[in-house]
């Protein structure tokens, strides 16, 4: 009987999981990534095709919860102080490029498809709402939050994302259902909201999880950071905010504390699960039907749409001092529509501001904008290719066959290298920066050009012939992603990996890699040995001290991958020790009478 029960439920998940596990490997595969075979895997399973789910907006609204746990995780990576210097970006580059592109869609709307100029606003509104969990998908597999451009989509994001309260407010305005409900009630409601929740996030967080750490249960920790990032998304959506920019700011709070580390490997199985049903959900969402009826109007409004957003998107980008290539390539990832046009699009139905047929129209267009959109950079990857720093005298990886191969020869790959060459190992190397590759050729270096987070780059680099792969970026994200693929494709080589904090060695560990080493803990145990030197003790002392330290060091971490990153903390000095590690200062003492 209770399996009976459990049928309902566990035969949905299994379809789902099992249209997944096929179509995105087979997508992948195609070299269309894994969002389009989300999307793809959707429609297949959804209403329009074999209809084995109809119920698409509660599917739609529990899948939202990927969007709300990416977000919490990329909140993680962005401290207080860092958010807050973007807000020229979010408040300039963003107000900007959404007004720009909100204008030239409505008279777009209204001159090309004659539309009513309030129909053609609530069009163009929603479609500039880009998608969050796209882009951000995007900026996160390419390991470019962190860079300068990666911040200026973040902070339009982040703009686009306080806009659908103006917006709302506006429907709400239009609207002959509901006219003078709108007002600044609304606004003065999410302005409380943020407020609440920047207190909450400042004075109450820390607390709160040193508290849940006293448990010394991990599973108590994972709880508390689940209930703060649903809780924070439920009050913002509460207020008429989106639960992502709830779980975003729940992030960006927990950013500086001592417990973001274990919190993010926490949250992390939850949010790529998420994310993947997210994308399901928008597939399933797709109206075949609506498509057959109605597909002159929609692959015009689709073109349309694009290609206006894409100009409004270039133009903002070149007047705000963007280079040429830099703002193609955010123009191919902002141009489509995104997750919140449908809000827009519910709220104006419900307003009676637009009718059943344009809202169907609009969704879709909104839907097909963001199934195309892997597309798009898929193009934009293969042209908009950067010409300006150049690929001159710079010779790409091609038929490399060294025993090692060393990716990335910033300063930590150089001196990794001097030890392999000193012995005559055949060694190959590729590097992803130009600059670097000429700057080595002057010292009589061979290093070939290619980014070892590509498989296809680590194929013609001779990663199947290699025997050591000796993985040197630093960036973190990268060696992470390098290891992934080394790890599958290439099972054989030896995996020799720079790490750049304690927390990735843990998750480089639980990999399975070979070694790792943290970038700077030898130099900072030889400065210690040297500070000892200077102090009067003697070798044996201060060689006694490092090999102690190695060793906590060395156990504590073990701990630590077993357990969470509070394990191990009594092999942690805090305080002088009460005894010396050895009895030799200044003199030295016969180990024996």
């Amino acid at each position: 009987m209770a399996t009976e029960g459990l049928g309902p439920v566990i035969g949905p998940v299994v379809v789902l999981m099992g249209a997944a596990v096929i179509t995105v490997p087979l997508f992948r595969r195609l070299g269309l990534g894994s969002v389009l075979g989300y999307f793809a895997a959707g429609a297949l399973v959804g209403p329009s095709v074999l209809g084995l789910f109809t119920d698409l907006d509660t599917i739609l609204h529990f899948a939202e919860l990927g969007v709300v746990m990416f977000l919490f995780i990329i909140g993680l990576e962005l401290r207080p102080q860092k958010l807050w210097a973007l807000r020229g970006q979010i408040f300039g580059l963003g107000l900007a490029q959404v007004s720009l592109a909100i204008a030239l869609l409505t008279l777009a709307g209204v001159v090309v498809f004659a539309l009513p100029p309030v129909i053609a606003f609530i069009a163009g509104a929603g479609f500039v709402l880009s998608s969050t969990a796209v882009i951000m998908s995007t900026l996160q597999e390419r390991g470019e939050i962190a860079s300068p451009e990666g911040q200026k989509s973040v902070s339009i994001l982040l703009f686009e994302d306080l806009l659908i309260v103006p917006l709302l407010a506006v429907v709400a305005f239009l609207s002959p259902v509901g006219q003078g409900e709108g007002g600044l009630g609304p606004l003065a409601l999410a302005l409380s909201g943020l407020i609440a929740l920047l207190v909450a996030g400042r004075w109450l967080l820390d607390p709160f999880f040193a508290l849940l750490a006293r448990a010394r249960a991990r599973e108590v920790l994972s709880a508390g950071a689940l209930l703060v990032v649903l809780g924070a998304a439920l009050l913002m959506e509460a207020v008429g905010l989106s639960m992502a920019m709830g779980a975003f700011l729940a992030g960006v709070m927990l950013s500086g504390s001592s417990y973001r580390h274990q919190i993010e490997s926490d949250i992390e199985p939850f949010k790529g699960l998420l994310m993947g049903l997210f994308f399901l959900a928008v597939g399933m969402s797709l109206n075949l039907a609506v498509v057959a009826a109605e597909w002159p109007l929609l692959l015009a409004m689709l073109v349309v749409f694009v290609l206006v957003k894409a100009a409004a998107i270039y133009a903002t980008a070149r007047a705000f001092g963007g280079a040429n290539l830099p703002a193609l390539r955010r123009t191919a990832m902002f141009a489509q529509g995104g997750e919140f046009a449908f809000v827009l699009y519910t709220a104006a139905l419900g307003g009676a501001v637009i009718d059943a047929r344009y809202n169907a129209i609009f969704s879709t267009v909104g839907i097909l904008s963001m199934a195309i959109t892997p597309l798009i950079l898929i193009a934009a990857d293969r042209f908009l290719r950067d010409q300006g720093t150049g690929l001159d005298g710079v010779e790409a990886a091609d038929g490399l066959r060294g025993q090692v191969l060393v990716i990335g020869f910033g300063r930590f790959g150089q001196i990794a290298l001097q030890m392999l060459l000193v012995r005559g190992a055949q060694v190959s190397v590729i590097e992803n920066n130009p600059d670097r590759i000429r700057d080595a050729a002057r010292f009589g270096f061979k290093v070939y050009y290619g980014d070892g987070t590509r498989l296809d780059i680590l194929r013609t680099s001779g990663a199947a012939q290699a025997e050591v792969i000796l993985i040197c970026v630093d960036d973190r994200r990268a060696v992470s992603t390098i290891v992934e693929r080394v790890q599958h494709e290439f099972p054989n080589a030896a995996v020799l990996a720079r790490s750049y904090d304690r927390s990735h060695s843990m998750e480089l560990i639980r990999a399975g890699v070979n070694f790792e080493i943290r970038e700077t803990v030898e130099s900072a145990l030889l400065m210690g040995g040297e500070g000892l030197r200077r102090l009067g003790w003697d070798e044996t002392a201060v060689t006694e001290a490092l090999d102690d330290v190695r060793r906590r060091d060395a156990q504590r971490l073990t701990e630590q991958v077993q357990g969470d990153i509070l394990s191990g903390r009594d092999k942690m000095l805090t305080a002088p020790v009460p005894e010396p590690l050895t009895l030799v200062q200044p003199a030295a003492k016969g180990v024996s009478e």
